[in-house]
């Protein structure tokens, strides 16, 4: 996988406890990416299931979960 350098600004009391936590847990090279990519993931993903339960918020659960259940009996 390729990666890509960002430049991002953070306040300066977040990267100090980030920082803080991160020295606490025995800091390796790379943590610091590897948390910020974390972060971005699990973020993305609650937002695109905030999305679909707007999405889906027409629909009653009832119907939702029979539709669920057809597409696993398929």
């Amino acid at each position: 996988m390729r990666s890509i350098r960002w430049s991002i600004v953070v306040p300066e009391e977040t990267d100090r406890t980030l920082r803080t936590y991160l020295a606490g847990r025995g800091t390796k090279k790379g943590d610091l990416s590897r948390f910020v990519d974390n972060a971005v993931q699990v973020r993305l993903f609650e937002l695109t299931v905030q999305g679909i339960k707007r999405r889906n918020r027409q629909y009653r659960q009832k119907d939702i979960l029979g539709a669920i259940q057809k597409a696993l009996a398929a």
